[in-house]
């Protein structure tokens, strides 16, 4: 039975979860745990559930929930590479700035929890600073090239089954840390019973499952080994989508926001929309800014579909973006008049770019810069 589990073939790896409404950690609800894991945390249980029965085995039951547990996580160790393999976003996410941007960045907060995860994470203001500082930084990596990408939407899927399977495994193995304890004591102290039975001709016990003269890991480290693959496939993720975004963006700023009519949909690429596009954009016109603006709402309504997102502080980015957008559309006195009011609203970067962007009909004195820079705070 063992071999047949671990022998298992690619289909054990490919996520069958039922459609759900909305995220539950059940998997009859929905989680999508692949089926080869499911499969190796139901023999797990079993096999130390015979351990339990069985106290004179259970040092060598337990080397066995050992071997295959390390076997399945090499599986889906190499799964993840395959899916990874000399990808932008897994190059990224062993970088030091990025790594710890990421431990402060909100999205952390749905990370499986982990030593190497617990730290602090930053809220407010200081969450905006961070989620800017990650932008500025996959930004400056333009152009971003389709082929160091991961484009291919199974193995997107993968991913996060993998992370989703990793972390329900540990979970699982943590649970039986305890017991295991209890066996192993149990196992050991037969065994030194049965190697005394030995020479007087009575049956060996089971061998172990090890043959290998380094020491079988504990649960407890199997667990953490799950967990933190579970933790990388949601940092590719993460990575994955901003760079997908700024592959996105990339098409966006080699437009020229030039239209002679109004359109009445938004553009057929529907993308994530910031200030920091806009110093690449080369002109701009009423109907422009328009067409971004629909894009904005087509976008807010798009992502106000999914549940888990905060409607509200997805409404307020969205305002803001759409707002620094209108500006272009301001007489340059109109303008001065809008920074002395709002100086905090935008920084002094994004208020210097609106300036730099082509809108016909606008006239922008040469001295305008020094005129902005005298308004704003140093």
């Amino acid at each position: 039975m063992l071999g047949f589990f671990l022998s298992t073939g690619p289909a054990a790896f490919r996520p069958r979860a039922h459609a759900a409404a909305s995220y539950t950690p059940s998997i009859e609800k929905g989680r999508p745990v692949l089926q080869g894991l499911l499969a190796i945390d139901f023999l797990a249980k079993e096999v130390l559930g015979w351990a339990q029965a069985m106290p004179k085995f259970a040092g060598d039951l337990i080397n066995y929930v050992q071997t295959f547990l390390e076997r399945t996580y090499e599986r889906c160790r190499t799964s993840y590479m395959e899916a990874v393999l000399e990808k932008q976003s897994y190059m990224l996410i062993g970088r030091h700035d990025i790594e710890n941007l990421l431990r402060l960045d909100p999205a952390s907060a749905c990370l499986p929890n982990s030593i190497d995860h617990r730290e602090t994470n930053a809220s407010g203001a200081e969450s905006i600073e961070v989620e800017t500082e990650l932008s500025d930084i996959l930004l400056n990596l333009r152009p971003i090239k389709q082929e160091n990408l991961i484009r291919d939407d199974n193995k997107l899927i993968l991913l996060a089954s993998l992370s989703d399977s990793l972390e329900y495994v540990a979970d699982s193995i943590e649970r039986q840390v305890n017991l295991s304890s209890c066996l192993h004591k149990l196992g050991n102290s037969s065994t030194k019973t049965n190697d005394h039975v030995e020479e007087n001709g009575t049956q060996k016990p089971l061998n172990h499952a090890r043959t290998s003269s380094a020491p079988p890991k504990d649960l407890a480290s199997f667990a953490e080994e799950y967990r933190k693959l579970a933790i990388d496939c949601l940092k590719v993720l993460h990575i994955e989508m901003q760079l997908e975004t700024i592959f996105h963006m990339q098409e966006m700023t080699k437009r020229e926001y030039m239209d002679d009519q109004d359109a009445e949909e938004p553009d057929d690429f529907v993308i994530s929309l910031t200030s920091q596009a806009l110093a690449d954009m080369k002109s701009i016109n009423l109907f422009g800014v328009q067409q971004i603006c629909r894009n904005s709402i087509a976008l807010e309504q798009a992502l106000a579909a999914v549940s888990s997102i905060d409607n509200e502080a997805v409404q307020l980015r969205l305002d803001r973006v759409r707002t620094y957008y209108e500006l272009l559309n301001m007489p340059f006195e109109a303008l001065l008049a809008f920074i002395s009011e709002h100086e905090n609203l935008f920084t002094v970067a994004e208020y210097a770019n609106l300036l730099k962007v082509q809108v016909p009909g606008r006239e922008i004195p040469d001295d305008a810069q020094d005129r902005v820079a005298e308004i704003l705070p140093h």
